[in-house]
């Protein structure tokens, strides 16, 4: 799964790949809101991404999509 995670007042949105399923995401995301702490995700190679619950301007959950490599006609 990929998520983006939009900050306000930030120029670039936060983006992880997550090995959780949407559901999870989604739950944890909405946990996090309900409790106004900080949203907290580990991405597939471990890392951790926090996030205070007040900043976030949004978050999208999407399927990663495949990066194509080298020459292909679309």
């Amino acid at each position: 799964m990929e998520v983006k995670i939009g900050v306000q007042y930030a120029p670039r949105e936060l983006v992880l790949d997550s090995a959780q399923s949407p559901a999870e995401i989604e739950q944890i995301v909405t946990q996090a809101i309900m409790t106004e702490g900080t949203l907290s995700l580990t991405d597939e190679r471990g890392r951790r991404v926090i996030v205070p619950v007040s900043k976030i301007a949004y978050v999208e959950i999407a399927e990663a999509a495949p990066r194509s490599v080298g020459f292909t006609v679309r």
